[in-house]
C-alpha cells in the first residue's frame, strides 16, 4: 500500500530492513495502550504547569490548555490518517516517504533532542529531590552524608537498575505495568497537591519580619485572567504538555486488532485523562503558592508538514488546511521559545 503513497525507493529500503508485518506484533491491550500514551504525554513538565497558570490566570490556562489538547489530538488524526493512506508505522518512514533521507534525518534529530531534553530533566529530579524525599522517612543519626542520601549515586543506581532494563526492553506491551505505576505516582502526586492547599499557608512566612511587612494582599487573590510578558513564558511549557507523537507509532504497531479509529480513541482518552490531571494539579498549585510558584517540532510541524506533503487529498480540503494551520502554529510556538531561551541568555550573561 505504501507504494500507492510512496516511491519505489522507500519500498526498497522498507524490504531491505525486513520489517515484520504491524499484525504479527500488536498484542497490546486496550488499557496498557492507554496508559502507555498518558504515560508518554505526562512527565517533569507538570512541575511547571502552576507556574504556567500563574502567568496566564485561571481562565486563560483553561483556555490554552485545552486548545494544546485539541491540536494535539488532531496532529494525532492526522497521523494515524497518513499510515493508513501509506501503510507506514514508523516516523522515521513518514519523514523518508515525504522528504527522502532529509525528512528521516530531521525526524531523527527532532527525537534525540527531545528524548535528551525530558530524560535529562528526569534524572535531575531524581538527583536533586529524591536525597530529600529519602530523608523525610527516615531519621539520619550518622556523621555526615550516607550513601543512600548521596544524589550522585541514587543517579547511579536509577540508570543502572531501572533507566537500563527499561530502554533494553522491544515490546512496549510490557512497559503497560510501569507505565500504570507511573501513572499511580502521577495521581498521587496530584493528591497530595491536593491536600496541602488546606495547610498550606499563603503567604509563606520565612521568619523574617521585612517579609510581613513587604506583603501584598493581592499576592494570595486568585487571578481569572493574567496578561503580561510573563505570559509567553508559559506557551513553550503548555506547547509540550502533550507530547507523545513519538510513542504513538510503536503503541499503534503492537495494539491488539490495531485500526485508526481504534487508537485514535486510545488516544483521545489519553488525552482526558491526562487534561484532568494537568487541569487538578495546576489549579490546586496555583491555589497554594499563587505567586511563589516558580518539542514544538513533533506535536504541530512535523505532522503537519508530512501530511501536506504525503497526503494526495486537494489542497482545500479539510485535513489539508488543518495541517497547513498546525505547520503556521508550531513555527509560531517554535519561535517564541526559540526567542524566550535567547533573551534569558543574554539577560543571564548581562547580569
Amino acid at each position: 500500500m505504501g507504494s500507492e503513497v510512496c516511491d519505489s525507493e522507500l519500498e526498497g529500503e522498507l524490504i531491505s530492513r525486513n520489517i515484520p508485518p504491524r499484525q504479527g506484533s500488536s498484542r497490546g491491550s486496550f488499557a496498557f495502550s492507554v496508559f502507555n500514551i498518558m504515560h508518554a504525554i505526562m512527565g517533569s513538565g507538570i512541575l511547571g504547569l502552576a507556574f504556567a497558570m500563574a502567568n496566564t490566570g485561571i481562565i486563560g490556562f483553561s483556555v490554552l490548555l485545552l486548545m494544546v489538547a485539541y491540536f494535539a489530538a488532531y496532529s494525532i488524526h492526522l497521523l494515524l490518517e497518513l499510515c493508513q493512506q501509506s501503510g507506514l508505522t514508523s516516523y522515521e518512514d513518514l519523514g523518508f516517504c515525504a522528504f527522502k533521507k532529509t525528512g528521516k534525518v530531521m525526524v531523527i534529530v527532532a527525537i534525540l533532542i527531545q528524548n535528551i531534553g525530558a530524560m535529562s530533566s528526569y534524572l535531575f529530579i531524581i538527583k536533586s529531590e529524591l536525597p530529600a524525599a529519602i530523608a523525610g522517612f527516615l531519621h539520619n543519626t550518622q556523621s555526615g552524608t550516607p550513601w543512600y542520601l548521596n544524589g550522585q549515586i541514587l543517579l547511579i543506581i536509577s540508570v543502572i537498575c531501572i533507566i537500563l532494563p527499561l530502554a533494553l526492553i522491544h515490546k512496549i506491551e510490557f512497559l503497560g505495568y510501569t507505565s500504570g505505576l507511573s501513572i499511580l505516582f502521577m495521581v498521587y502526586f496530584t493528591t497530595v497537591v491536593v491536600v496541602k492547599k488546606w495547610f498550606i499557608p499563603c503567604p509563606l512566612f520565612n521568619g523574617t519580619v521585612d517579609h510581613v511587612q513587604n506583603f501584598s494582599s493581592d499576592v494570595c487573590k486568585p487571578k481569572f485572567l493574567q496578561i503580561s510578558y510573563k505570559s509567553a513564558y508559559a506557551i513553550p511549557t503548555m506547547a509540550f504538555s502533550f507530547l507523545c507523537h513519538t510513542s504513538l507509532l510503536p503503541i499503534y504497531c503492537e495494539l491488539q486488532r490495531p485500526s485508526k479509529s481504534k487508537m485514535q480513541k486510545v488516544a483521545n482518552i489519553g488525552i482526558v485523562l491526562s487534561f484532568s490531571v494537568y487541569m487538578v494539579s495546576a489549579l490546586f498549585g496555583y491555589l497554594t503558592f499563587y505567586g511563589s510558584t516558580t518539542s514544538s517540532t513533533l506535536l504541530f510541524i512535523y505532522p503537519g508538514l508530512f501530511y501536506l506533503k504525503i497526503s494526495r487529498e486537494p489542497l482545500k480540503s479539510l485535513n489539508k488546511l488543518g495541517a497547513l494551520g498546525l505547520l503556521i502554529l508550531g513555527f509560531l510556538m517554535g519561535t517564541i521559545g526559540l526567542t524566550l531561551i535567547i533573551l534569558d541568555w543574554l539577560h543571564g550573561t548581562a547580569t
